[in-house]
């Protein structure tokens, strides 16, 4: 077997949350108080499986600006491929894409989302890409990271990177 790289594959994920403790801060461009990165994730094997049905055509529903959403929970579970949601009992949510999100430059895709002052007031311990705004879409991957407990009042964004190579 040769090490020359050919059957080298990359799945690099950067998670960004970008925080404003005043949502007002946010909407009149103020940087953010804060900014908490979390790399990678893990592909969930409902969300394989899915992106291999796009793939050959034989259907599914898009991630797409229409169908795309990150959502976030409170569980702090070990990811498992075998999850299909967020583990969270009751404190999750799930938003929309922002107006040109999803997007790919090369071969980075990128998702992102706004949680308003009244939206996602919990610790955020889990978050996954979903097509759908609920845990009965289909979750491409899933990520266990303590990225801070949102206040009411504050606005928070989540950005999500995902480098394929």
């Amino acid at each position: 077997m040769s090490d020359d790289g050919i059957n080298t594959k990359n799945w690099n994920v950067l998670a960004t949350v970008e925080k404003w403790h005043r949502a007002e801060d946010r909407h009149v461009g103020l940087p953010p108080d804060e900014v908490v990165e979390a790399k990678d994730n893990l592909l969930l094997n409902a969300g394989i499986q899915l992106l291999l049905d796009l793939l050959i055509g034989a259907g599914g529903t898009v991630y797409n600006n229409s169908n795309a959403y990150i959502g976030v929970g409170d569980s702090s579970t070990s990811a498992a491929a075998t999850h299909d949601a967020l583990q969270a009992s009751s404190n999750k949510s799930f938003k929309g894409m922002e107006s040109s999100f999803p997007s790919r430059s090369a071969q980075t895709l990128s998702f992102k989302s706004v949680w308003g002052s009244s939206d996602g007031n919990f610790a955020w311990n889990e978050w996954s890409i979903s097509n759908s705004n609920s845990d009965s879409g289909v979750n491409l991957n899933r990520k266990v990271a303590s990225l801070g407990t949102k206040a009411s009042g504050s606005e928070w964004t989540l950005t999500v990177t995902i480098t394929v190579s």
